[in-house]
């Protein structure tokens, strides 16, 4: 959309987050919290200097930051989450999931995330181990530190996968 058509006649900034600009306009926030919640959202995902740019010239993990902007700027009840560090190095794949269990924690939303690494993993307060498309075991975090989770992940990791009929 040419920036003449934008809604209002305002100038939008940031051509890769104008689906999240638009989404909140459209949820009928102001003009000035709308450019506050995409300021701290690109800021807090590490892309405001990319808010100039087209999609198609960012980074695969940039996008996949973007992406993660639209779910953060809207607030949401719930975000559902596919692999969403999978394209990111470990800096911001960290930073991700640091801003995951900020919106669960302050915002009160719930991330259900599907994921195959185990650090990921170990952000979280309840993890489903699934296998053959049933529930096979489940971790609590409780009281455990990230990097006993991560253990713990990993020994459940090491069962599940184990093949107890191996001759």
């Amino acid at each position: 959309m040419p920036e003449s058509e934008y809604p209002n006649g305002d100038y939008f900034p940031g051509r890769c987050l104008y689906p999240v600009y638009l989404s909140v306009y459209l949820r009928k926030c102001s003009v000035p919290e709308t450019k506050e919640r995409l300021k701290k959202a690109a800021a807090s995902l590490e892309i405001a200097d990319q808010l100039s740019k087209f999609p198609r010239q960012l980074s695969g993990g940039q996008r996949q930051r973007a992406a993660c902007a639209r779910a953060l700027i809207t607030e949401p009840a719930l975000i559902l989450a596919d692999e969403p560090t999978g394209a990111l190095d470990s800096g911001n794949s960290r930073s991700l999931m640091q801003t995951f269990i900020f919106m669960n924690q302050s915002l009160g939303s719930t991330i259900l995330m599907v994921t195959h690494d185990a650090v990921v993993g170990s952000y979280a307060s309840r993890v489903l181990f699934l296998k053959d498309g049933r529930i096979w075991n489940e971790l609590h975090r409780g009281d455990r530190t990230r990097q006993a989770m991560y253990h713990e992940i990993l020994n459940t990791m090491a069962v599940l996968g184990g093949e107890a009929d191996v001759r």
